[in-house]
């Protein structure tokens, strides 16, 4: 199983496999038609209010990815978190797509850090 962890904007490729977009909201800008995303898990994406603390701070990332773990383990993910965790058994590619243009602190990528630790239950 692989995860990887690409922009919602840069094109789809082959080696992308099932693309499954992290964010609360549809990208701005992003034609459906064109952005090949197969599934939209905005649950599993970070709250409004911690998106907003963030920032995009790198000298919050340490404290932002420990809130978002913290939410992944709240019952309102859990719907998703299972959802996620079919697709990861069904699927032996699976990008993970998020709008940030910070491409290594973001929530896409904290998300695949926490799945690899072993943390999906």
């Amino acid at each position: 199983m692989t995860i990887r962890v690409r922009r919602a904007y840069d094109p789809p490729a082959a080696e992308d496999g099932c693309r499954v977009l992290v964010d609360r909201l549809w990208p701005r800008g992003l034609a459906r038609e064109n952005a090949r995303i197969e599934h939209w898990l905005r649950e599993l994406a970070p709250s409004h209010e911690l998106r907003k603390w963030f920032a995009h701070d790198p000298a919050r990332w340490d404290e932002f990815r420990r809130r978002y773990a913290d939410e992944l383990r709240a019952p309102a993910a859990a719907a998703a978190l299972a959802e996620l965790r079919g697709l990861l058994a069904a699927h032996p590619v699976l990008t993970l797509l998020h709008a940030a243009r910070d491409t290594t602190h973001n929530n896409a990528e904290a998300l695949r850090e926490w799945l690899a630790r072993g943390r999906p239950s």
